[in-house]
């Protein structure tokens, strides 16, 4: 290592933590960590995550060069590599760490660093490619989207980006597209099964939630243990005559379309034989499409039609779900499943170039240019006009991301007529409704260049002679 004017003292960015780390908690949530998995902790600090794991069931070694050598340093399935390259100054060494960690992964590597939108809460000076900080340590603050291309380009394996400043790396593609999959795809929940009877329902259920009929490697056991004794025609004949065909055939559609998003965002990094693809999505493309090859130049097309600026702009304006405006489509998040395909596909590939931040709310597509922000609103269903409290958004000509927190702001945006971002079945809509025709009555709406933020907004409020009272529009005493 090239020796410094200074001495850095790495140990002590290390900090003490009572639970998880956000990067922690994001893998064992994305990468569905079971009991038993084996992980490794590599530049642990002070245990925390590791202590952590142990206590959610997991394999956990931990390794640290100055709170841990002791460590027991040994292969995992999944490697945890949290804030580690930010506090190497050397880049030769900051790469050779990395090599290090991915070394020592059998399934994934999980790379977190901080981000250069951190800048403002550390203080120093620049030095090198990073900041020397009063506290006598260094920080090398990435981008979003250089994150990815870094470990991808050190490890040489295909990255995705899970969030910001959050990174994956997958010793196979199996392990990779098996992510991406239940990432697209819903996750598949089962009934309890305890008789013949109760196991017939939990086929029929998925029957009806899938569009097709479960094969025996997708059942879990206590149901193949049940329904042993029936043969495959018998149970196909019980299940057919049992399930309704309107919601098959819509969960036909659903799942078609939920596959031709996946093999459009698996285009990203190569596409494989279909041999490599997880069994639930060879099994959808086997039912639901002529061929492997069929369903390939369908994703192909799809992933095209994101380039036509007016095809884009008509599936927004005849959008099931969110507020089309001058500029975007937004949607809440409990609305996005009713967008077509093409919208889907367009946020998906935001979320793999910069990642999707683990808390938002409302997502905005633009149809002016190509762009994805995630709208942090935490008091949504409670707040009848909720605040923004952070905003992640990602460019998708440039890949440049950018993060705007509204934390410390005392006049804050905030949002009017919510019904409009969920889709028309959702149970909230009628009393969002009825509180925006309230407020049109009253006037509130005469001047909206004034009421986007809270400052003009308690102006008109009481302009008007107004108040609110929860979702209720009350006179103003």
């Amino acid at each position: 290592m090239t020796t410094q004017p200074w001495g850095s003292q790495r140990q002590r960015t290390a900090i003490g933590r009572l639970g998880l780390s956000v990067p922690a908690r994001q893998a064992v949530t994305d990468l569905q960590l079971a009991s038993g998995t084996s992980v490794l902790d590599y530049g642990c600090g002070r245990g925390a995550d590791v202590r952590s794991l142990r206590g959610l069931g997991l394999d956990v070694s931990g390794w640290d060069p100055a709170h841990q050598p002791a460590g027991e340093l040994k292969a995992a399935e999944v490697v945890l590599l949290t804030y580690v390259l930010n506090v190497i100054e050397d880049p030769a060494e900051r790469r050779q760490t990395l090599q290090n960690a991915w070394a020592h992964t059998r399934t994934a590597l999980a790379v977190a660093v901080r981000l250069r939108w951190e800048r403002n809460q550390i203080k120093g000076r620049e030095y090198g490619d990073g900041i020397l900080t009063s506290r006598n340590t260094f920080q090398h603050l990435f981008a979003a989207g250089e994150l990815r291309d870094y470990v991808e380009e050190v490890t040489g394996a295909h990255c995705v980006s899970s969030a910001p400043g959050i990174v994956y790396a997958f010793r196979s593609d199996e392990a990779r597209l098996s992510y991406l999959a239940r990432h697209i795809t819903p996750d598949e929940e089962w009934l309890a099964s305890e008789d013949t009877a109760s196991a017939v329902a939990a086929v029929v259920d998925h029957l009806e939630r899938r569009g097709r009929l479960p094969r025996l490697e997708e059942m879990p056991l206590q149901v193949t243990a049940v329904l042993g004794n029936l043969r495959p025609a018998e149970l196909n004949r019980l299940a057919q005559q049992a399930s309704d065909r309107t919601k098959v055939e819509e969960a036909a559609k659903r799942s078609a379309l939920d596959t031709l998003v996946f093999l459009a965002v698996e285009l990203f990094h190569g596409r494989g034989p279909a041999s490599s693809l997880p069994l639930p999505v060879q099994l959808d493309i086997r039912a639901f499409f002529s061929s492997y090859a069929e369903a390939c130049k369908r994703a192909d097309r799809l992933l095209m039609k994101l380039r036509d600026d007016a095809y884009v702009r008509r599936a927004m304006t005849g959008s099931a779900a969110g507020k089309f405006t001058a500029t975007a489509l937004y949607i809440h998040r409990r609305g996005l499943h009713r967008i077509s395909a093409v919208l889907r596909l367009y946020e998906h590939c935001a979320s793999i170039a910069a990642g999707r931040p683990p808390e938002w709310t409302v997502v905005k597509l633009r149809h002016q240019g190509r762009g994805v922000s995630w709208l942090d609103y935490p008091d949504f269903d409670t707040d009848p006009h909720p605040r923004l409290a952070s905003s992640y958004s990602v460019d998708l000509t440039t890949l440049k991301s950018t993060f705007l927190s509204y934390a410390n702001s005392t006049n804050r945006p905030l949002l009017h007529r919510k019904h409009e971002f969920l889709a028309p079945e959702d149970p909230d809509v009628p009393k969002y409704l009825r509180l925006t025709e309230a407020e049109v009555r009253a006037g509130l709406y005469e001047h909206p260049h004034l009421i986007g933020t809270e400052e003009g907004w308690e102006k008109e409020l009481s302009r008007c002679g107004r108040a609110l009272r929860g979702h209720r529009l009350v006179h103003r005493r």
